[in-house]
């Protein structure tokens, strides 16, 4: 399955989120590093569900970009 992630640039770092899985995020001190813990912290916020019997949502969420 292929979640969409966002990322954000803040003034010193950059924040990662799945909108589809509220909770997974990922905070990094550069895109790259910030890529590689949200790809670690979606594995481990999976397999967190399933351990605990959750069920886990299927990707919902669109990403689009609107040129101006």
């Amino acid at each position: 399955m292929k979640y969409a992630v966002v990322i954000e640039k803040g003034p010193s770092s950059f924040g990662a989120s799945v909108p589809d899985l509220p909770g997974c995020v990922a905070v990094g001190k550069t895109l790259r590093e910030v890529k590689k813990l949200i790809t670690e912290a979606l594995a481990l916020h999976l397999e967190d569900m399933r351990h605990h019997k959750q069920p886990i949502p299927k990707p919902s969420t669109l990403c689009e970009y609107v040129e101006i």
